[in-house]
């Protein structure tokens, strides 16, 4: 079991390492973004090779970041009743749902995909769109994303079984106290009172 939890940690990092270079896309997809429309509104000037750049990005970020979003428990649960459950019934839960949920759909879409990409690539296949780009890398995407998302669920699978026998904490556990929303929603009543005791003390 030690062995697989090395392996999984491997996976992990690897998610991490993509994870932090798709921040610098996002930052990318955003200037395109603003450049694309400013020069439209203000130039009159449009480019569809520009506006695939973005698509394609976009699809990049939304794809690749999948396996890290199942690592950090971001992804979408139904858990109205999973909450109220021990760790030992969700880690249960996990197991059944990456067995025969998770991995199934993804290994379904990975095979299919894999075919897909390989046809635009060897036909050299171009946007319909005037001016437009090739292909081949946008589909290319779906394979390599569902790779990492496959791996991110092995190794979210490695760890529900590490903890149910005693090896390691229950992967869902969140790492801090508060969710994402839950801090957000803290920072944001924050300044709000900052800037009413300014208010204040200015009034």
């Amino acid at each position: 079991m030690d062995y697989l939890l090395r392996i999984s940690a491997a996976i992990d990092c690897l998610n991490q390492f993509i994870a932090r270079w798709l921040k610098w896309v996002v930052l990318i997809v955003v200037v395109i973004s603003a450049g694309n429309a400013i020069s439209r509104k203000f130039l009159h000037i449009s480019s569809n090779a520009w506006l695939e750049v973005q698509w394609y990005l976009f699809g990049a970020i939304f794809l690749l970041a999948g396996g890290y979003a199942l690592l950090k428990n971001e992804h979408v649960r139904v858990d109205i009743l999973y909450l109220s459950l021990s760790e030992r019934k969700q880690a249960m839960i996990e197991i059944f749902g990456v067995l025969f949920y998770l991995l199934p759909a993804s290994l379904v879409i990975l095979y299919y995909s894999w075919p897909f990409f390989y046809v635009s690539f060897a036909s050299g296949e171009m946007s319909s769109n005037s001016g437009g780009l090739i292909r081949w890398p946008a589909k290319l995407l779906i394979p390599v994303g569902f790779t990492l998302l496959i791996l991110a669920s092995i190794s979210h699978l490695i760890k529900c079984v590490g903890f149910l026998m005693g090896k390691c904490d229950i992967p869902t556990r969140p790492v801090d106290s508060k969710t994402a929303e839950e801090a957000l929603a803290e920072e944001i009543a924050a300044r709000a009172e900052q800037d009413l005791n300014k208010k204040v003390n200015n009034g």
